[in-house]
């Protein structure tokens, strides 16, 4: 369960599907970003973002927006991320990814499926 801001107010955001990652040191993304001090580029987390949507609606998923994304502390190699993920509406979800109780990044992903007529379950 993640906490969201809404008009200063703290509120307790339900994820429904989560999943946790570990980007290693040794990913090839990582050399250069930056030397001396590696961190996750942004991409890369939102790619585990992605893969996490896939995973809970299928594969046959291609993204179509992304109307919000916050990257909001970096994330280092080797730490676990929990990416979690809720609906919002017919062709959204929310995203909340988070290193224990620190906010890594957080946004919404429009999608739609290409292989079935599926709406996200609510």
């Amino acid at each position: 369960m993640a906490k969201e801001k809404a008009n200063g107010n703290e509120e307790e955001c339900r994820m429904t599907h989560e999943r946790v990652v570990s980007i290693s040191s040794d990913h090839p993304a990582l050399p250069g970003h930056f030397p001396g001090h590696p961190v996750v580029p942004g991409v890369l987390v939102m790619d585990e973002v992605i893969e996490t949507l896939r995973e809970q609606y299928g594969r046959g998923i291609v993204v179509t927006g992304l109307p919000s994304v916050k990257l909001s502390s970096p994330l280092l190699p080797g730490e676990r991320l929990t990416i979690g993920i809720a609906p919002e509406g017919d062709d959204t979800v929310i995203f909340t990814c988070r290193v224990d109780r620190r906010i890594v990044a957080t946004g919404s992903i429009r999608f739609r499926s290409l292989t079935e007529s599926r709406t996200i379950a609510r």
